[in-house]
């Protein structure tokens, strides 16, 4: 069946869903990346492709921005259209020395200052994991390819960190041991829905503000820099 959402029918997701927050971007994947595709939803405007890679079957989905939105997608491809893996693909802000401009980040873990777990599910909770099972993937893959991954534990907010009035007000919060490498708005949502319904989730990040060394990408290079990041969930499914 449908949801309010998604008009795709059932069957018309693979198993794993590559997931960034741009339509464009699922898009971009599907016609430079995947063979036989066809575009399974486009209810407003949120595109979804299913296809082949290399022989594999995978779809590519976009989630839009925000934990509400990665919320409601995320929870209908698991419950509704049987998803087994849903990989994030998308941007960070960089809150560590080690990292620069287009580096990528594993997420290992997530915290929020959300209520997202409280309201879908009674729980209060704001750290969230993703699958060891698909990290460990997407580690052994990254390792063949010669790429370069950094892991470590995000901020999954519910506003853009650069628009914070007092950023450092956020981090006198956080719990005393959580030490974050970089900022995104999706990866609990994801990681929680994947939890409540034992699937499993993974979330791929590549860095394109980097305000502790005075780096920001424009629209056009952000573009041609996610290819790795892309190219390296697609080469994990």
């Amino acid at each position: 069946m449908s949801t309010p959402h998604n008009e795709a029918n059932p069957g018309d997701f693979a198993k794993t869903v590559i997931m960034p927050g741009d339509p464009k971007r699922a898009e971009f994947i599907a016609k430079n990346y995947l063979t036989d595709y066809k575009l399974v939803n486009d209810v407003r405007g949120m595109k979804a492709y299913t296809g082949f890679y290399k022989n594999k079957e995978v779809s590519v989905m976009a989630s839009g921005m925000g934990i509400p939105s990665m919320g409601i997608y995320s929870y209908e491809l698991y419950k509704y259209y049987d998803v087994d893996t849903i990989i994030r693909i998308g941007s960070c802000g960089n809150y560590s020395e080690d990292l620069r401009l287009f580096d990528l980040i594993l997420v290992d873990e997530t915290y929020t200052e959300s209520n997202y777990a409280l309201t879908l599910n009674n729980e209060d909770v704001h750290i969230a994991k993703p699958s060891e099972e698909v990290n460990s993937k997407i580690e052994d893959t990254a390792k063949k390819m010669n790429v370069k991954i950094k892991k470590g534990t995000t901020l999954c907010s519910e506003c853009f960190d650069v628009y914070m009035t007092d950023k450092s007000k956020c981090f006198e919060r956080m719990p005393k041991d959580i030490k974050v490498i970089g900022a995104e708005m999706e990866a609990f949502a994801l990681f929680y829905n994947a939890k409540v319904l034992n699937k499993k989730a993974a979330t791929i990040l590549t860095v394109v503000d980097d305000e502790i060394h005075g780096d920001s990408a424009d629209s056009e290079s952000r573009e041609k820099a996610l290819t790795t990041m892309i190219e390296l969930a697609l080469e994990s499914v």
